[in-house]
């Protein structure tokens, strides 16, 4: 049933591209728009319900929150553009590469062992993610830019993740969510501020759009796979996400007729083969304390 939670988190998720497309206001300004709503709309909850814990706090799991939610940020900010200039496939495909630097993070950081599977998981992952840059090639710079930034988005992606994986064992879902959103927030604000960047007068197609993320993709996504932290493993966690292109591609066609190209599906099914792989690679995590 907890996967089952999972995929309907990465259903929540998969409407993102869909709203990045509405959307006209820089990619920076509509991240910051998203993680303040998100964490406004947590506020209320976590006041009356998780005062007591927000106050018994350790430096470590503060430390984990804003280093989570500063990855959060560049993750947001990279994926948003990267919507911009290439297909709504190849993005969220490569965005979702996710588990291959999870993987290899954690092997090199947390000790995470990988099975033999889950490294043929890894090697397919690469090898689609290749194909569709390859897809992508002669279409434009502008295109493989949007490429580029998915994967750096990817990366930021696995940064928060593993983070994520670590706090959730001892923070509740709520209390972690609203750290990290408010840090991503602070963290973009900072960054528009020092670029000189309007904060405002992009219209209401972009109020909506943010708010349309702000619920149905970060707390009904973002939210439901940090709860999930607890109970399944990170690496299952991002794996599970390879759905998203599905899902997205899926409304791409319905709401904008837009087809992927045939490298582009071809390297679609394989990093999602990938990803599948290493989720069947993955044991149980520890039991842990707070949900």
């Amino acid at each position: 049933m907890k996967k089952v939670i999972a995929v309907l988190g990465v259903a929540g998720l998969s409407l993102s591209a869909i709203f990045v497309r509405w959307s006209t206001a820089p990619a920076p300004v509509l991240a910051l728009y998203r993680m303040g709503l998100a964490a406004l709309l947590l506020l209320p909850l976590l006041l009356v319900k998780h005062r007591a814990e927000l106050k018994a706090l350790t430096g470590r799991e503060v430390l984990l929150c804003v280093g989570s939610g500063a990855c959060l940020a560049v993750h947001f900010t990279a994926y948003f553009a990267s919507i911009y200039l290439t297909s709504i496939a190849a993005s969220t495909v490569l965005v979702n590469t996710e588990v291959f630097y999870v993987s290899l993070l954690g092997l090199a950081i947390l000790g995470q062992r990988v099975r033999p599977l889950g490294w043929l998981g890894i090697a397919l992952t690469f090898a689609g993610s290749c194909l569709i840059a390859l897809a992508d090639a002669g279409s434009g710079s502008n295109i493989l830019l949007g490429d580029g930034l998915a994967l750096l988005g990817a990366l930021a992606a696995s940064g928060y993740t593993l983070q994520g994986s670590l706090c959730r064992r001892t923070v509740s879902a709520t209390v972690y969510a609203f750290l990290v959103y408010s840090t991503a927030f602070l963290c973009l604000l900072v960054f528009l501020l020092l670029r000189g960047a309007p904060l405002t007068g992009y219209g209401a197609v972009n109020g909506f759009t943010a708010f349309g993320m702000a619920l149905f993709c970060t707390l009904l996504g973002h939210s439901v796979l940090a709860w999930a932290l607890k109970f399944l493993p990170a690496s299952f966690v991002s794996a599970v996400k390879s759905l998203e292109p599905v899902f997205a591609s899926l409304l791409g066609l319905a709401i904008f007729g837009e087809v992927p190209g045939l490298f582009a599906l071809l390297g679609g099914c394989v990093v999602v083969g990938g990803v599948l792989l290493c989720s069947l690679s993955m044991g149980e995590p520890k039991k842990q304390n707070r949900a």
